[in-house]
């Protein structure tokens, strides 16, 4: 059986259930307790769980993240919440310089089982500092995982699996998809970290995504089926690890590739991916693999220039044609 939920409230049960079975696990982070968290993501759980297991943090991000991965050391299995993850930044001596190299420092005898989560990415007009995408950053770091997924059934599940991975996870949300709906089974489920899936099969052109851009890519999808184009649809899911399989499959059948991503152009998740496909598929490149990107620059405030600057379905479907030598 399956029922609707929002994304918000799927991260919520996905936490519960954890606390619940394993009561090492606790959440810790600015007004997740008194305030139901910021995005009401942990609405009712300092009832249920109390003040020693849902923690509000002051607004330090060094101080709370220091705390979540000496917990983590020590035996227990933190949830560390950031408002947004560029908040994060100022906690990235831990999450850099501890959390992903507890692991190698001690030689394998102890990791560091915390979960790192909140949004990424942009959410409209919030300007720079708090609209950056950091999946990338995260995932160039040896020893961290990192996972983005909007999808509520499947976020629920990866989030079961990261707060049990022995290894710190970072998780990247996205602020304005807590409110998206889908199917989430009932009961006990995990979603394996590392494997992508395809949400729509298709025959002419491969479209790579994860987190909200999955919607953009859907989206473009429907109007390329208008114009007779059948585009296959991969979620990562995972950043890191990234599935590498089964972007090459999905190339082997489709011979075209377009990537949306919405991080910055050089050094990004779609950056890896190119290098990967062409790397170990080239031989099945009908044409070169094309990266839709968001801007390389801060993002502006204008919502005309939010509009130009992001990832949108109309640039992947004048880059579809592009891969398809489609000429108007």
């Amino acid at each position: 059986m399956a029922r609707e939920l929002t994304l918000r409230d799927a991260l919520r049960e996905a936490m519960e259930e954890e606390m619940r079975r394993d009561e090492k696990v606790f959440l810790m982070g600015e007004e997740v307790a008194e305030y139901n968290g910021a995005y009401k993501v942990s609405k009712g759980m300092l009832d249920e769980f109390g003040s020693r297991r849902v923690i509000d943090t002051p607004i330090s991000e060094l101080g709370f993240a220091g705390i979540g991965v000496g917990a983590a050391m020590n035996g227990l299995r933190p949830i560390v919440e950031f408002m947004t993850w560029n908040f994060a930044v100022l906690a990235f001596d831990q999450i850099v310089n501890n959390a992903a190299k507890t692991l190698s420092q001690s030689s394998g005898e102890f990791g560091c089982p915390v979960v790192f989560r909140g949004p990424s990415g942009a959410a409209g007009q919030l300007a720079q500092q708090h609209s950056q995408t950091f999946e990338s950053w995260m995932a160039n770091v040896p020893g961290l995982k990192v996972v983005s997924c909007i999808d509520p059934a499947d976020s629920k599940g990866l989030l079961k699996s990261a707060i049990r991975d022995n290894d710190p996870v970072c998780v990247m949300e996205s602020e304005i998809m807590y409110g998206h709906k889908g199917e989430v089974p009932e009961g006990e489920y995990l979603v394996p970290i590392g494997e992508a899936v395809v949400r729509k099969e298709g025959s002419d052109v491969t479209l790579v995504a994860y987190n909200k851009m999955v919607e953009v890519a859907k989206s473009a999808a429907v109007e390329l089926e208008k114009e007779g184009i059948s585009a296959e649809i991969i979620d990562l899911r995972t950043i890191r690890p990234l599935d590498y399989k089964t972007l090459v499959k999905s190339l082997k059948k489709t011979n075209r590739m377009v990537v949306i991503d919405e991080s910055w152009p050089f050094a990004g998740v779609s950056s890896e991916i190119a290098y990967t496909v062409q790397r170990h598929a080239f031989d099945y490149l009908d044409a070169p693999l094309v990266r839709i990107n968001s801007a390389d620059t801060s993002l502006p405030f204008a919502s005309t220039l939010v509009e130009e600057y992001m990832p949108n379905a109309e640039k992947v479907i004048k880059a579809v044609k592009e891969v398809m030598y489609i000429v108007k």
